[in-house]
């Protein structure tokens, strides 16, 4: 969306990013981004180390003046305000929490600088405590805490602002894997009881798909696709962004499209795939060089039935997942990797069926853009 007067204001967005850029030097970190989060939305920034993702929080949170473009939270202009006049509550990685101060004065110690009244202060603890299920431990100081426990209170401390927008910087980083996965519900489940704007940045993909309304893709300070979790992963812009999503990731086959009496195929060795429910962008399918990118989970093992691409394979890894298993193969001189259920676990050095549908595929040109 483009915009060139203060009239946004009337636009009913959230967060709305016009044409921002960043630059420390010579070096761009951020490039001409736009992007508009719409009123109670939770919006995943998610992309690899150095993508920008962790910038762009701290631009619109105002910890980073930015060298273009403009910035509107509630459809105020707050492009050169002070982070504490924009109306947001950050969380970030590190807990950042006063070690002297007992989980109370954590909480209310923004709320006593700003001479907010001492009943007020005691209300909105009290309804943070509730949500977060931190009311025993706010006598405790930090070093009483568990991991998880202070992050709940550095979510309580952005909590107890009572503002418009929450900003999340990798806060479940820091946390082992059942840890993250326990706030990661509650976080979930904290956005659906505020119903406040969120947005969250992460390049962890599970976090990503699991919380968001919307993910915005960044890579080398530029956002690659937003939208929708099922439809950045089902239909990828590009092949970043599907080799960024999925774990395994997507397998990648080299080969060409190619042209029988009006029908297309994709052909590598030991491959020949009909792409005739394939679903061609609007410039349909040209004979040429392309990728054809599936993923581990759509690959058929011994299923018994007819798809339209089938091939024997030689198994040469098997790693159980517990309740699946990745298998790694060949199709002809190129790796391929499958997930499949336990109970249909191969053997190192079998030789097993595989089949796929090329609807559930993604095509790319050398460039790497969807075809």
């Amino acid at each position: 969306m483009t915009v060139t007067t203060d009239s946004v204001a009337a636009v009913p967005s959230s967060v709305s990013i016009q044409d921002l850029s960043l630059s420390f030097g010579t070096v761009k970190v951020l490039k001409s981004l736009d992007l508009d989060i719409k009123e109670g939305e939770f919006v995943v920034l998610l992309g690899p180390s150095g993508c920008g993702k962790s910038t762009l929080l701290n631009c619109i949170a105002g910890l980073l003046d930015i060298s273009g473009g403009r910035i509107f939270i509630k459809g105020r202009n707050v492009t050169w305000e002070e982070p504490k006049d924009r109306g947001i509550g950050m969380v970030f990685q590190s807990y950042a929490l006063y070690p002297q101060m007992s989980v109370e004065k954590n909480l209310s110690f923004g709320l006593r600088v700003a001479g907010t009244p001492k009943d007020e202060i005691a209300r909105r603890i009290a309804r943070a405590a509730e949500i977060l299920q931190i009311e025993p431990l706010l006598d405790r100081k930090p070093a009483a805490l568990s991991g998880g426990q202070r992050q709940r209170v550095a979510i309580g401390r952005a909590l107890v602002r009572d503002v418009d927008v929450f900003l999340f910087d990798e806060p479940l980083s820091n946390l082992d894997a059942k840890l993250r996965s326990e706030l990661r519900v509650e976080i979930k489940l904290l956005h659906r009881r505020l119903k406040n704007t969120m947005i969250y940045v992460t390049h962890d993909q599970i976090e990503a798909m699991t919380l968001a309304d919307r993910i915005a893709v960044m890579r080398a300070g530029v956002i690659q696709q937003f939208d929708e979790p099922q439809v950045i992963y089902k239909k990828p812009v590009n092949r970043f962004v599907a080799g960024f999503l999925g774990s395994p990731g997507m397998n990648f086959l080299d080969g060409e499209i190619m042209l029988r009496g009006g029908q297309a195929a994709f052909v590598a060795d030991a491959i020949d795939v009909p792409l005739t429910k394939y679903d061609f962008g609007p410039a349909g399918a040209k004979p040429g060089p392309a990728v054809l990118g599936i993923r581990p989970e759509h690959i058929a093992v011994n299923a018994g039935s007819d798809w339209p691409f089938e091939a024997a394979v030689p198994v040469e890894i098997v790693e159980p997942m517990g309740s699946d298993t990745i298998v790694w193969s060949k199709l002809g001189r190129q790796a391929v990797t499958m997930r499949v259920t336990a109970e249909r676990s191969p053997k190192v050095g079998d030789r097993i069926g595989i089949g796929f549908d090329p609807i559930n595929a993604s095509l790319f040109d050398t460039d790497g853009n969807r075809l």
